[in-house]
């Protein structure tokens, strides 16, 4: 996606980037005579956002006719982000009056104007206001619904959709269909061939680990995932999966997780199994086995079937056609899209029936609540911020060179070699500041605990904030992440935390 924006900014596509790091799509952006960078104190995208909102009301460049045809709450929220005039947000985010202005302007003029947004807007306190902000833009220019237009959540793993699809929510069943609803939960015990299905919700991930404390959360199988070293707060995690009574770790290598495991179960990766992916577009698309998994490893369906059978529920599934066959039986959005009909280009959904198109584009005519609703976007503090003990804000975040917790690029030469370790990047006015020499090892300090790493210094970060990835083992950079978590969704707050940087 990255590679695709930057494409569109060199030919002339205009790019508004809102990020407090020079990163190099917001580089491009500044350097871009179109183009503009909003470069935020960390922490304070929801008041930048209501900047820009007021500044679309103020200047006249809302869609008048969209929003009377299809969207309510205008005055109440006209009047709320009053109190976000530009001069006022540019003394709360450090971005200037002037660019708050010019990006309200550009955003809501454009014929085609399109949000993407990533992590940097969930992970926070306030994550889920920060996304119902971007949506208020949507709303009220009436970019939507239309080819280049609309709102795109990027995706921080690829089928994380799919995985969503699939009920790996804790209060839903697969098609987004809820717990609570006996019609629902007849028909999957139908198809299940069970009595009847629990209709309460199950635990968020981070109510497993408070419970799991508390010893009332016993046992955890955990595929796919390596939260001792990706989660939030993770001496809180580690502490939690000691806790348990009994942990199941299955995946490609031997992680951080795994090192807290009972039982270890080899899985497949996608070039050795058939199946499917489900992208942030929607679009579900054939994987095909290349090659045999190595030594005992199966691909995750046959490890889970096989469970199931040995612990009392038989599972017959013989290939992934036929589980595709029952999620197209128990999920409406799914129901048109067969296993060995969907193409090289796969089928977006909704799907609904067998020779539908798929829907590529959303939103044409209507919500899916009928007319969209305008918010008021309360701004949501971080759980801490800089002060005279900890006098700089750590952001955390990805590198370009690796993915994810590591496990996968960490052993790929290539990579090595461009990101062989984890860095500190910090501006040079800070480095001054606390004496930090480029490639000195320093020890940065958290309310939570402290890691070892090599200093960078660069005007990547912006003045009184540092960056870390969490890519490396060796440099538990989640060990230093805030309690923090989003006020609806309990989601980390990997973004803001207050830290201290000491040369060694």
């Amino acid at each position: 996606m990255g590679l695709k924006v930057k494409e569109a900014a060199r030919r002339g596509v205009r790019l508004i980037v809102i990020d407090p790091r020079r990163t190099d799509v917001a580089q491009l952006a500044e350097e871009s005579p179109e183009g503009l960078w909003l470069r935020l104190k960390p922490g304070t995208n929801i008041p930048l956002l209501n900047g820009i909102l007021y500044s679309i009301f103020d200047k006249g460049l809302y869609h008048k006719e969209f929003i009377e045809n299809r969207v309510d709450g205008l005055e109440e929220v006209m009047e709320f982000v009053k109190d976000y005039p530009p001069n006022r947000v540019e003394k709360i985010t450090g971005v200037p009056a002037a660019d708050i202005e010019r990006a309200a302007e550009i955003y809501a003029t454009s014929n085609q104007s399109l949000i993407l947004y990533g992590l940097g807007v969930a992970e926070h306190r306030g994550g889920t206001n920060g996304v119902m902000a971007l949506a208020n833009l949507v709303l009220a220019t009436g970019h939507v619904g239309r080819p280049g237009t609309g709102i795109n959540p990027l995706r921080g793993q690829n089928n994380v959709q799919g995985a969503c699809d699939m009920g790996t929510l804790p209060y839903t069943l697969p098609g987004y269909q809820h717990t609570d609803d006996p019609e629902v939960l007849e028909k999957f015990a139908k198809v299940w061939n069970v009595a009847e299905l629990p209709s309460s919700p199950g635990l968020l991930e981070p109510e497993m680990y408070e419970q799991a404390i508390e010893g009332r959360f016993k046992a955890l199988y955990c595929i796919g995932y390596d939260p001792a070293q990706t989660q939030g707060n993770v001496g809180f995690v580690q502490k939690a999966l000691e806790s348990m009574e009994f942990v199941v770790y299955q995946d490609l290598f031997l992680t951080k997780t795994a090192e807290y495991a009972h039982v270890v179960l080899p899985s497949a990766c996608f070039y050795e199994k058939d199946g499917t992916f489900t992208s942030g577009e929607r679009r579900v698309r054939r994987i095909r086995k290349v090659v045999e998994p190595p030594g005992e490893a199966l691909p995750d369906w046959e490890i889970v079937v096989k469970l199931s059978n040995y612990m009392g529920y038989p599972m017959e599934y013989s290939h992934p056609k036929e589980i595709m066959d029952e999620i197209g039986l128990l999920t409406p959005p799914y129901r048109g899209i067969n296993y060995d009909d969907m193409g090289d280009e796969g089928m977006v959904w909704p799907c609904p029936e067998k020779g539908h198109p798929g829907t590529p584009l959303l939103h044409q005519e209507s919500f899916p609540r009928g007319r969209g609703q305008l918010q008021k976007v309360e701004f949501i503090m971080p759980e801490e911020d800089a002060d005279d003990e900890y006098p700089l804000v750590l952001i955390t975040g990805r590198r370009l060179a690796h993915y994810n917790n590591g496990s996968m690029t960490r052993r790929a030469r290539a990579f090595d070699q461009v990101a062989p370790c984890e860095e500190l990047e910090i501006h040079p006015e800070d480095a001054s500041r606390f004496s930090i020499q480029d490639g000195q090892m320093v020890r940065v300090h958290s309310r939570r605990g402290s890691v070892k790493v090599k200093a960078k210094v660069t005007d990547k970060s912006r003045p009184g904030s540092v960056f870390l990835s969490f890519h490396f083992e060796d440099a538990l950079t989640n060990l230093l992440t805030s309690p923090g978590m989003d006020v609806k969704t309990l989601t980390p707050e990997y973004k803001v935390c207050a830290v201290r940087v000491e040369g060694l």
